[in-house]
């Protein structure tokens, strides 16, 4: 492992340690300070070192907590700030919040996402998929229109929404109203490292209430046709 920074941004997963790297679970053992929203804490909390100071924050404090880890961090104090899954998927925001704290960029290092897990329970591949995400603050429309032309493309969606106003069933009403075919094939689902943890129906029958814990795939109506050799006649 590189050597470790003073201060570094790391991705734990979708939130069982199986899925966690060894390079971010030495980054833990080795820190001063882990800081990070307290689901992401309480996921790699075996990993923390007795010595370490843990400090958790949510939406309401983080601008706070953030700018005291930055102080430590300036202090000399080894901090690795935790986020679920991988940053550049769905954390860029917080990563803007933690670098603006601290006055300058901030070294990551990649966990593996729930997008990646999805793929691979829903098995599609991204050359034929599109991640969107709307799990950010801020106007969605830009995303919206994006996930709309997606499935114009006949793409499969991997989407994460944006508790607790955007959840599935809006998405999927939102784009049934936009002229979806309501048939699109979706699946929901809960907590990825949980093998049961999904639903399967359509756009139109996507109505059930869903935790912030969700992770959609919508597929193409067609799936694209292999584009390997045909098998051998001989």
């Amino acid at each position: 492992m590189r050597g470790f920074f003073m201060i570094i941004c790391a991705g734990v997963g979708p939130g069982h340690l199986d899925f966690l790297t060894h390079g971010v679970a030495e980054l833990i053992r080795g820190a001063d300070i882990v800081a990070g929203f307290d689901t992401v804490i309480d996921a790699v909390r075996p990993l923390v070192p007795p010595a370490a100071q843990v400090v958790t924050m949510g939406y309401q404090d983080q601008v706070e907590r953030l700018a005291w880890v930055a102080a430590e961090h300036h202090g000399g104090r080894r901090c690795v700030v935790l986020f679920m899954g991988d940053m550049h998927f769905s954390g860029f925001q917080y990563l803007e919040r933690v670098e603006r704290a601290c006055g300058h960029p901030v070294d990551t290092v990649p966990g593996i996402s729930s997008a990646q897990v999805l793929a691979a329970r829903g098995k599609v591949c991204f050359d034929e998929t599109t991640f969107l995400t709307f799990h950010r603050r801020g106007d969605l429309e830009p995303f919206k229109r994006h996930l709309v032309h997606v499935l114009a493309d006949q793409r499969n969606a991997i989407v994460i929404p944006r508790p607790w106003d955007f959840m599935p069933s809006d998405i999927a009403a939102w784009l049934v109203a936009q002229g979806a075919p309501p048939e699109h094939p979706v699946e929901v689902w809960e907590n990825l490292t949980l093998a049961d943890a999904h639903w399967r129906g359509t756009l139109a029958s996507c109505t059930p209430a869903f935790t912030d814990m969700s992770i959609m795939l919508i597929r193409a109506l067609a799936p694209m046709a292999s584009q390997i050799e045909p098998p051998s006649l001989a």
